[in-house]
C-alpha cells in the first residue's frame, strides 16, 4: 500500500499531502520525519535524481523536482522498485502540468491540476494510473454547463 505522497518546498513546508491507512496521530511524525530527510540529503541533489531510505519497515523513494521535494512512502508490495515507478509517473505529470520543473510560485499556480492528476495517480492507497495520455485524459477541467 501507499502511505504516503508529499510534496514539500526548499523551506520544508508541505504544499500537498495525501495519507492512506496512517492514523492521524502519526501523520505529524511522518511529516516531520519526511522534510528532515530530505533536508539532509536533497541538497544538492540533480532534478529526478531518485533517493531511497528505509524507516519502519516501509520504503521511502523521494526525489527533487524544480524547488519541489516529492516523497512517496510504501510498504508490503510498494518496494523501493515499485515506489521508484510511482514518483516516476507523479513527476511526469507534474512536468506535464508545469510544463517545466516547477518553481514554487508555478506549483502552486498548478495546484488545482497537481491535485487532480495525483487523484488519479494514487486511488486508496494503490497506483491506479501511469499512462500518460490517459492521466491528462481524465483530469480535463470542464466548464459548467447551463441546463
Amino acid at each position: 500500500m501507499l502511505l504516503a505522497v508529499l510534496f514539500a518546498n526548499s523551506e520544508g513546508n508541505i504544499l500537498v499531502e495525501r495519507f492512506n491507512g496512517v492514523p492521524a496521530e502519526e501523520r505529524l511524525h511522518w511529516r516531520s520525519f519526511l522534510v528532515k530527510l530530505g533536508a539532509e540529503n536533497l541538497k544538492g541533489a540533480k532534478n529526478e535524481e531518485l533517493l531511497v531510505a528505509c524507516h519502519k519497515s516501509v520504503y521511502i523513494v523521494y526525489t527533487v523536482l524544480g524547488d519541489v521535494s516529492i516523497y512517496v512512502v510504501g510498504k508490503d508490495e510498494y518496494d523501493e522498485l515499485a515506489l521508484s515507478e510511482v514518483i516516476f509517473v507523479i513527476t511526469s505529470a507534474v512536468k506535464d502540468v508545469c510544463v517545466k520543473p516547477p518553481t514554487e510560485r508555478l506549483f502552486l499556480d498548478k495546484y488545482g491540476k497537481i491535485c487532480l492528476c495525483l487523484d488519479e495517480i494514487v486511488w486508496k492507497g494503490y497506483l491506479e494510473n501511469t499512462d500518460k495520455e490517459r492521466i491528462k485524459r481524465l483530469i480535463r477541467l470542464k466548464p459548467p454547463v447551463d441546463f
